[in-house]
């Protein structure tokens, strides 16, 4: 394993980091409900692999996700770095501005300082402990409370101990450079993949002076980038990736021809197509952290992989050229 330090703490962590979305199961994972065996199996396999960092949030299956990792943890909480996130709740208490609806709830973005006490705070009773070590802005929106407010409310957590880091997630640069002005953010979480790399390549001149970390998710677009296949599956209504546009007929061709460069690829590597994705998604800029979305050991072993997998810049530019023609500005997730 390879590790990073999370600017402005002494947090030495994982540069793979354990994605627990799919393990708060409800519809928008429709094909498996997960329990604790899958999150006591999910935390021994990194034990064993050396990750040693796990991102959460409260929306993840509206608790599940926190509730299942929190009786995981019990006597092993100081061997991992603990990432959650604010700013979405579904306490219907007239805060913040709608979201969605999912699975018989309403969720609303409310990032005043009130509502973001009141999400750690119930993060921490779920989760079984008494601080965050990253406390992450799940969306940012300043439409109702000011930024300042925001960053203040993240800072009075620093002071108390509750967290140790503040990061943003879903949010623009410009967002970005608001939210520095009160204080400091270690980390942004955004998309970014080979087939939708835009936003990242707006961000990374924005954080390379400050060394903050880039933390990628939707490396793999939840599964598209892993087989040839995958495209083919069909997902209930309401499952996330029923919603990825990939699978249209108009693609297919480019799609193929896609494939067909991963396929051999990954056999002069003797590595999956998903450990080229990986690999890619670490070499665009320095400071990367690679948040996969795990609900298997064997998909964790597999990831490892990646970090010793180092591609020629030919390699990468045969990738991106391949992929252009299938390449998306936005993704709605």
């Amino acid at each position: 394993m390879k590790y990073q330090t999370i600017p402005h703490t002494d947090l030495q962590v994982s540069r793979i980091a354990l994605g627990t979305w799919g393990l708060g199961g409800g519809s928008v994972w429709s094909d498996e409900q997960p329990d604790e065996n899958t999150a006591n199996a999910l935390l021994d396999a990194a034990e064993q692999c050396g990750i040693n960092y796990i991102d959460t949030a409260p929306v993840y299956g509206m608790g599940t996700s926190e509730t299942l990792l929190g009786k995981a943890l019990k006597g092993r909480r100081d061997k991992f770095i603990l990432q959650s996130k604010v700013s979405l709740n579904w306490r219907n208490d007239g805060g913040g501005t709608f979201k969605y609806e999912r699975d018989g709830y309403t969720v609303n973005n409310d990032t005043s300082a009130k509502a973001i006490r009141k999400d750690l705070e119930g993060s921490l009773e779920r989760l079984g402990t008494d601080h965050l070590d990253i406390a992450v802005v799940h969306y940012v929106n300043d439409t109702i409370t000011p930024v300042q407010e925001t960053m203040e409310a993240l800072n009075t957590l620093i002071k108390e101990g509750k967290i140790k880091a503040a990061a943003l997630s879903n949010s623009r640069p410009q967002d970005y450079e608001n939210y520095q002005k009160y204080g400091r953010i270690s980390l942004v979480q955004e998309q970014f993949s080979l087939l939708a790399p835009y936003h990242g390549y707006d961000y990374f001149p924005h954080l390379q002076k400050d060394h903050t970390i880039f933390q990628v998710y939707g490396a793999l677009e939840e599964g598209i980038l892993t087989s040839r296949s995958y495209v083919q599956r069909i997902f209930a209504q309401g499952d996330i990736r029923a919603r990825l546009p990939w699978s249209e007929e108009a693609e297919k061709t480019e799609y193929d021809q896609f494939f067909d460069l991963l396929e051999e690829m990954a056999a002069a590597h003797t590595c999956s197509i998903a450990n080229l994705i990986e690999a890619w998604t670490l070499q665009q800029y320095p400071d990367i952290s690679l948040l996969i979305g795990m609900r298997h050991p064997s998909t964790m072993l597999d990831t490892c992989h990646c970090l010793n997998l180092h591609l020629t810049k030919e390699e990468m530019d045969a990738m991106e050229e391949a992929a252009r023609a299938l390449q998306k500005k936005e993704i709605d997730k």
